[in-house]
C-alpha cells in the first residue's frame, strides 16, 4: 500500500476521525489498533506519552506492515525535532504536535512526512501553513472556541484544513457542530476508546464504536 505523503492526507481526511491511543503494552496496542482498523479507521495517532513509548511504537509498526498494510501509523504528542526523527525513522508516516515547532517542520518536510502542529490562533495556523503544513491541528479544540473558531478562521483563510483534538466526541451533536464549521478530521481519545473498554479488553466493542463514529461523519458529510 501506497504511504507517501499526498496518500496519507487523503486518507487522513476521508477516515474522518483520528483513533488518538497509547497504552505500554505492545499485544495491547496490536489488538486496539486492529480493532480500528476493522473498524474503518486504519489511521492512528499513537501519542508520545510514556517512558520507551519509541520502542513500542517500533514494535507495533513492524507488526502491522505485515499483518494488515492498511494500518497507517503516525504519531502524537511531538514537541521537538530530534523525537520526530527517532519516529519517523521508526515507520510514522505523519506527526502530530500540541505545539508548532518549525524545526519539526523541517524534518517532515525533508522526508515528506505531513505534519499537524497545535495552533490556537489564525496567526499559528498561517505560519505553520507557511512552513508547507496542508493539515493543521486546533488544540485544545474546545478551549480555542470550539466551532466557532473554526468558522472564524476559514472567513479569510479558507484553504485552511482543520483537525480539532480535545472537545469532539463521538456523538451525533457534536460531529454535526464540528464538521459543519468546516473541520476534515477529528482526532478523538478517550471518548472513541474509553477506559472501561481497555480495561475489559473488549476489541470488539472498540472496532463497533469506530464504525459508528466513521459511519457518522460519512453521514454527516453527506457520504453516506
Amino acid at each position: 500500500m501506497v504511504k507517501d505523503r499526498m496518500a496519507v492526507l487523503t486518507a487522513l481526511m476521508d477516515q474522518g476521525v483520528i483513533p488518538v491511543f497509547y497504552h505500554p503494552d505492545v499485544e495491547v496496542c496490536k489488538n486496539v489498533i486492529q480493532a480500528c482498523a476493522d473498524g474503518g479507521a486504519p489511521c492512528i495517532e499513537f501519542t508520545n506519552r510514556g517512558d520507551f513509548a519509541s520502542h513500542v511504537f517500533y514494535e507495533v509498526t513492524r507488526h502491522f506492515d505485515e499483518a494488515d498494510p492498511r494500518v497507517i501509523m503516525g504519531v502524537g504528542s511531538i514537541v521537538d525535532a530530534p523525537t520526530a526523527g527517532i519516529y519517523i525513522a521508526n515507520g510514522a508516516k505523519f506527526v502530530v504536535g500540541p505545539i508548532l515547532n518549525a524545526d519539526v517542520a523541517k524534518v517532515c518536510n525533508r522526508r515528506k512526512i505531513p505534519y499537524s502542529p497545535g495552533c490556537g490562533s489564525a496567526s499559528e495556523i498561517s505560519y505553520a501553513e507557511e512552513l508547507g503544513c496542508e493539515i493543521v491541528k486546533v488544540f485544545p479544540g474546545s478551549s480555542v472556541g470550539g466551532p466557532d473558531f473554526v468558522k472564524a478562521v476559514l472567513g479569510p483563510m479558507p484553504w485552511t484544513r482543520i483537525m480539532p483534538t480535545g472537545g469532539v466526541d463521538p456523538d451525533e451533536a457534536s460531529v454535526k457542530k464540528w464538521f459543519g464549521a468546516g473541520i476534515v478530521a477529528a482526532g478523538m481519545g478517550s471518548k472513541l476508546i474509553t477506559p472501561e473498554m481497555l480495561d475489559a479488553k473488549d476489541y470488539a466493542g472498540i472496532s463497533k464504536k469506530v464504525r459508528e463514529t466513521v459511519d457518522l461523519i460519512k453521514k454527516v458529510r453527506g457520504k453516506a
